[in-house]
């Protein structure tokens, strides 16, 4: 499998450039996560990371690759919207 040395912007692994596979498309994953084991024996810390574009060129604006940037409240819950489903009421 390939492998793209990523940089790390923010939380724990901010500044670091780690190798991370790449998936069918040729890109990393949309989202890192770091599980980080507790000493006290209580569930792990899991740090998570996006994937962001890390800029784009001036002249013809294409993308330079990616970034991983550090999003401390953790991944956003999705949830199905249906296309026959009512709208949530707003209260």
């Amino acid at each position: 499998m390939k492998s793209e040395n990523t940089p790390f912007r923010g939380g724990p692994l901010d500044g670091r450039v780690l190798p991370v596979l790449l998936g069918l498309t040729g890109h990393p994953p949309k989202w890192y996560e770091v599980p980080v084991p507790s000493p006290d024996g209580a569930p792990a810390t899991v740090h998570t990371y996006e994937r962001v574009p890390a800029g784009y060129t001036k002249r013809l604006g294409l993308q330079r690759g990616w970034v991983y940037a550090y999003v401390p409240g953790g991944r956003p819950r999705r949830t199905l919207k249906w296309p026959w489903s009512k709208p949530a009421s707003g209260g």
